[in-house]
């Protein structure tokens, strides 16, 4: 049965006997949730559809801001993780939350899943799907979102850069996709304008979601000289405490994971996004479009955690002052980070 309309009143969500599978799942409340807020106003229903598992921290970013919400009964919010990339799965857990919530959006990561998130999103044009995708918004209901946040990592390379003793760093990342490519090359670019003499070993582990073969992967880079890491991926902060080395964090403010040696992260805020297409979907004027502007430095959906400058060893004030000269240029539009989304020379994919 397909919804005839975004943006007319949503029906509350059938939280009870909604279960998937081989699936995780959570209601983000206990509590009903109803159609309108104590003042009156509409408070969408959100249904969101993982394919790793929030603890993820790519998919994490976007539980944290939707659960945000949620607490503060601007929403309600229910999502499915771990659906994984098996044949089918993504496309039967979407149309069952289509069926049987009836949500007014459905958000999520397509990627690996691209296909069917889009077809099941023309099924059902009444639903506004919001989707983490390497690909184009498509008409009627389809639009797409990613971390933009190479600029950040830029930043996190100066810093890299200017910290190194042995001017060999170390990086882990997931699949080497233009997506995460971007990121990475970012990093390396930041640290190579302040120390020429940089290398970069970059692994790939070939998941999203590996912390065991990022970890190890990082140890074997340890090995090979690295003395500076950048965890694109979960499994690398652990690697860098267990041999004393500073490192940075990716997605979140990663700092608790390790305080002693966590420098910053690249943080991704997806609340600008979400925001703009709850106002939309109100308003009853969704479109499918790219949202990526959304997720970069200018729009706050970018920005470079708090530099720990408590970690072992300190980061000195110049070093600071440095980095944060940069941020601030990229703020202002005086400096753009290229955005390189080839592989990295001299990548390694397991």
């Amino acid at each position: 049965m397909k919804k005839s309309r975004i943006g007319k009143a949503v029906a509350a969500l059938a939280l009870a006997g909604f279960a998937l599978a081989a699936c995780g799942g959570n209601t983000g409340s206990d509590e009903a949730t109803t159609d309108t807020a104590a003042g009156g106003s509409e408070v969408l229903s959100v249904v969101a559809a993982y394919s790793s598992a929030i603890e993820e921290p790519w998919d994490g970013v976007i539980h944290e801001a939707l659960q945000e919400l949620a607490d503060a009964g601007e929403i309600t919010y229910k999502y499915i993780d771990k659906i994984g990339y098996a044949s089918g799965a993504f496309e039967r857990t979407l149309r069952q939350i289509a069926e049987e919530d009836k949500p007014a959006i459905i958000m999520g990561d397509s990627f690996g899943n691209e296909e069917s998130a889009r077809k099941v999103a023309l099924d059902y044009p009444g639903i506004a799907f919001v989707m983490g995708s390497g690909g184009g918004p498509a008409e009627p209901n389809f639009s797409v979102f990613d971390n933009w946040i190479h600029e950040p990592a830029y930043v996190s390379g100066v810093l890299a850069g200017s910290l190194t003793k042995t001017n060999i760093l170390g990086i882990v990342g997931g699949i080497p996709v233009p997506e995460v490519n971007r990121i990475v090359n970012a990093f390396i670019a930041g640290a190579q304008s302040v120390n020429p003499n940089i290398q970069a070993k970059v692994n790939f582990i070939n998941s999203w979601f590996d912390p065991a073969a990022a970890k190890e992967a990082a140890l074997s880079q340890i090995s090979a000289g690295a003395d500076i890491l950048f965890a694109e991926r979960a499994g690398v902060i652990e690697a860098a405490a267990e041999k004393g080395l500073l490192v940075f964090g990716n997605q979140m403010d990663q700092k608790a994971i390790s305080p002693e040696f966590v420098v910053t992260s690249n943080v991704w805020n997806m609340r600008p996004t979400v925001n703009y297409i709850l106002d939309q979907v109100k308003a009853g004027s969704y479109t499918a479009q790219d949202l990526k502007d959304f997720s970069m430095v200018a729009k706050g959906g970018a920005t470079l955690a708090e530099i720990n400058t408590g970690v072992t060893g300190g980061v000195p004030a110049d070093v600071v002052a440095k980095a944060q000269a940069v941020m601030d240029s990229i703020k202002s539009g005086v400096f753009r980070v290229d955005v390189n989304e080839g592989i990295p020379a001299g990548s390694v994919t397991k």
